[in-house]
C-alpha cells in the first residue's frame, strides 16, 4: 500500500478517545507527516462544525466496553470516514466494527509510514483491515496511561476497566480474555503499582489518569 501527497492537500483528521495521554501519543505519530495529514481536532468536547476526512477512534479501553461508540461516529455527518485504531483484533470486535460501518480497523503495531498510508487508502475509498498484531512492541510515539510506570498497553486497558468499576468477569467478557488471563494481568499490575487490593488499585488508577472523560464521545451524538 503506497500513497503520495494528495493534489488537494493533506487529509484532515479528528482524533477521538477518552484519554488525553492516548490522544497526544497518536498526535505525535501523525505530526511527522503533517504534509499528508493535518489534525483538525483532538476531541475538545465541543460540537464539531467542520467536516473531516477521517475520524480516527483510538480504542483504548473503549470498543470492548461500549460497542455503540463506533456507530455514533459513523452516523455523524461530520465524519466522512471512520477508522478504529487498536491492539485488540478479536474476530468479533473486527466484525462488529465493520457491521457498524467502520471503514478501517488498524493495528497499533503498524509502522508510522504504513499507518499514514492506510489512512490515505481509506480516504480513497478502500476498506483497510490490518493483520492482527503480534504484540512485539509499540509504535514510536504511542502512549497510554501508566506506560511510564512500566505498565503494558494491555495491562493499562484492564486497569482502566477496573477503575471504571468493572468486575473480573466483566473485564474478561469485554476484552475477550479468559478469567485466568485477566487475573494474571491483575496480579502483574498489583506488583508494578505497589498495591495489594482492588480498592487500592482503583485509587491508584484515579490518581494516574485512568478515569475516562466520556464527554469526548458525547458531543458527536447529536451531529455537527
Amino acid at each position: 500500500m503506497t500513497s503520495s501527497r494528495r493534489a488537494d492537500g493533506p487529509l484532515t483528521i479528528a482524533l477521538v478517545d477518552d484519554y488525553d495521554v492516548v490522544l497526544m501519543g497518536v498526535a505525535r505519530i501523525l505530526d511527522q507527516y503533517r504534509d499528508r495529514v493535518v489534525i483538525a481536532e483532538i476531541d475538545t468536547n465541543q460540537p464539531l462544525h467542520d467536516t473531516v476526512d477521517v475520524v480516527l477512534y483510538d480504542s483504548f479501553a473503549q470498543p470492548e466496553s461500549d460497542h455503540e461508540e463506533i456507530g455514533v461516529l459513523v452516523r455523524n455527518p461530520a465524519a466522512r470516514k471512520v477508522v478504529v485504531y487498536t491492539w485488540n483484533f478479536h474476530p468479533d470486535l473486527v466484525a462488529s466494527a465493520r457491521e457498524q460501518g467502520a471503514d478501517g480497523y488498524l493495528s497499533k503495531a503498524l509502522p508510522a509510514a504504513e499507518f499514514v498510508a492506510a489512512l490515505e487508502a481509506v480516504h480513497a475509498g478502500q476498506v483497510v483491515v490490518s493483520d492482527p498484531p503480534r504484540r512485539a512492541g509499540s509504535v514510536t510515539g504511542l502512549d497510554w496511561p501508566g506506560r511510564h510506570e512500566g505498565i503494558t498497553d494491555r495491562e493499562a486497558e484492564i486497569l482502566a476497566l477496573i477503575t471504571q468499576g468493572k468486575s473480573n468477569a466483566e473485564v474478561a467478557a469485554l476484552t475477550y480474555l479468559s478469567p485466568n488471563t485477566v487475573k494474571s494481568y491483575i496480579r502483574s499490575l498489583y506488583r508494578k503499582i505497589g498495591v495489594e487490593s482492588r480498592t487500592q488499585a482503583v485509587l491508584w488508577g484515579v490518581a494516574h489518569g485512568f478515569t475516562p472523560d466520556h464527554h469526548r464521545i458525547d458531543h458527536w451524538r447529536g451531529g455537527p
